[in-house]
């Protein structure tokens, strides 16, 4: 089985960018699932219910989110209702939603797992406790099992990578925006990488303005963000998963539309 992950996609830029590319990217590199990360599809943060239903409409399978999936409050009975969009299984059980799912496709079961790390972000659950028991859980059914992990520390991620290597098919790294060249399989058949990058202005600071986030930085104010404009980029990777849900291989992806 051939899984394409799309790496955290951005406001009306990167939506309209997977719009134009997901088809030829499933054709040309023959991909059974299309996952994404959608915690910032709406106006750059957040998802609503048509933002959700306008990407899955597109082809997408399954969404995962992370610490900002709560920005926009409709969102909160969205995920309540609407099993398909995760949020981090490690968030308190009184959160609408959940952070496990299975899907079906093609006669293969294929289960996801979405956790959020604690370095530098809100100190919710542990997420290498959570994935202990979620894990379980997901290989009563299956042994094809992808984990986004939404997390701010590159030390944090690999650790979590050597922790589950071998009891999972893929962790997949979110939240940074910046593509990271260290995809590789580790040792049991886990397909890693510390962040998949995102889907929005290529032009920008991880998608917002660059004038916005370097008076951040310059004033230490509080600074409204907006989305930059100009040329986008897709990011993503494709899991090369057997029979057996040990993967098999994994390849970096960027699509610009200069």
């Amino acid at each position: 089985m051939r899984i394409l992950f799309i790496g955290d996609i951005i406001g009306q830029p990167g939506r309209r960018m997977v719009a134009r590319h997901l088809k030829g990217l499933v054709a040309t590199h023959e991909a059974d699932m299309v996952l994404a990360n959608a915690e910032n599809a709406a106006g750059g943060f957040g998802i609503t219910p048509s933002v959700g239903e306008e990407l899955f409409s597109l082809g997408i399978d399954l969404l995962t989110s992370g610490n900002h999936v709560w920005d926009k409050k409709e969102a909160e009975s969205y995920l309540a209702k609407e099993g398909r969009v995760l949020r981090p299984a490690n968030y308190p059980e009184e959160a609408p939603g959940t952070g496990v799912h299975i899907l079906a496709k093609q006669g293969r079961l294929v289960g996801v797992l979405n956790l959020q790390g604690r370095a530098f972000l809100p100190a919710i659950d542990c997420p290498f406790h959570v994935a202990d028991r979620e894990i379980e859980g997901l290989r009563r059914s299956t042994d094809t099992i992808l984990v986004d992990l939404h997390a701010e520390a590159t030390a944090e991620k690999q650790a979590f990578g050597w922790y589950v290597a071998g009891r999972v098919s893929a962790v997949i790294g979110t939240h940074t925006h910046v593509q990271t060249a260290d995809e590789r399989v580790l040792p049991g058949g886990t397909a890693y990488i510390t962040d998949v990058g995102m889907t929005g202005p290529h032009d920008s600071v991880i998608g917002i303005r660059r004038d916005d986030a370097i008076q951040k930085f310059l004033t230490q104010m509080p600074k409204k963000f907006n989305l930059a404009d100009g040329p986008v980029q897709l990011c993503a990777v494709v899991l090369d998963v057997g029979d057996d849900g040990r993967a098999r291989g994994i390849t970096r992806l960027q699509v610009h539309d200069d």
